[in-house]
C-alpha cells in the first residue's frame, strides 16, 4: 500500500495520476525548523520529517511525504496568515520571478529516497486592485505564496520554467520515476 502523508487535496488529486491505490494519512509533525537548515532545503527536510512520522506506524507501506515552498529574496513564503499577509506576499511576487521548491521523501521498509524539484515562476506586474480582487476569491488563503497556479492564480502568471505540477504541489513525473526505484 502507498500512504500519502499529506492533507493537501491537490496532492491527493495529483497522486491519482500515478496510482489510485493509496491512502491519505496526514502527518502531525511539528514543522518547526532549525536555523541550521538552509532556507531552500526546508521543503525537502519537512517532506522527510512528515514521511518519517507516518512511516513509524506504516513500516511495510510506501510512505510519501511532501512540502512545497515559494521563495523570493532568500525568504520562504508559506501559507498566508491573513488577507493582509496574502496581499504582502503577492505584492512581493509582482513583476518578478520566484522559485517554487517541492521536497519529496519516499520511505519503504529500510529504504529512503528524498529529492527536491525547482520551478521558476514569473508574475506579471500586478495592480493593487488585481491583488485585492484575487484575495477576495479566497483561493490564496491555503496556498504557499498566496496563489494557486491551477486556479484563478493562473491569471497572475506570465510564465514558468520547469514542472507545472511541482508548482501545484507534487512533481508527478519525477515522483513516478523515484517510486519505481524504491518499490
Amino acid at each position: 500500500m502507498i500512504v500519502l502523508a499529506s492533507a493537501s487535496p491537490r496532492r491527493k488529486e495529483l497522486l491519482q495520476l500515478i496510482t489510485d491505490e493509496f491512502e491519505v494519512i496526514p502527518s502531525n509533525f511539528d514543522e518547526s525548523v532549525s536555523k541550521e537548515i538552509s532556507v531552500e532545503a526546508i521543503p525537502q527536510y519537512l517532506a522527510e520529517m512528515k514521511a518519517d512520522d507516518i512511516h513509524k506506524a506504516h513500516f511495510d507501506d510506501v510512505v510519501i511525504g511532501c512540502d512545497t515552498g515559494v521563495f523570493v529574496d532568500g525568504t520562504m513564503l508559506g501559507k498566508p496568515s491573513s488577507k493582509k499577509n496574502a496581499f504582502e506576499m503577492l505584492r512581493a511576487l509582482s513583476g518578478r520571478t520566484h522559485k517554487v521548491i517541492t521536497g519529496c521523501a519516499i520511505l519503504y521498509k529500510s529504504k529512503k529516497i528524498s529529492f527536491s524539484c525547482t520551478t521558476e515562476v514569473s508574475f506579471y506586474e500586478l495592480e493593487d486592485r488585481e491583488i485585492s480582487d484575487y484575495i477576495e476569491t479566497g483561493e490564496p488563503m491555503d496556498k504557499a505564496g498566496a496563489y494557486g497556479i491551477q486556479g484563478k492564480g493562473s491569471l497572475l502568471v506570465k510564465g514558468i520554467d520547469g514542472d507545472f505540477f511541482n508548482v501545484v504541489g507534487l512533481p508527478v513525473s519525477e515522483l513516478s520515476r523515484q517510486l519505481k526505484k524504491i518499490y
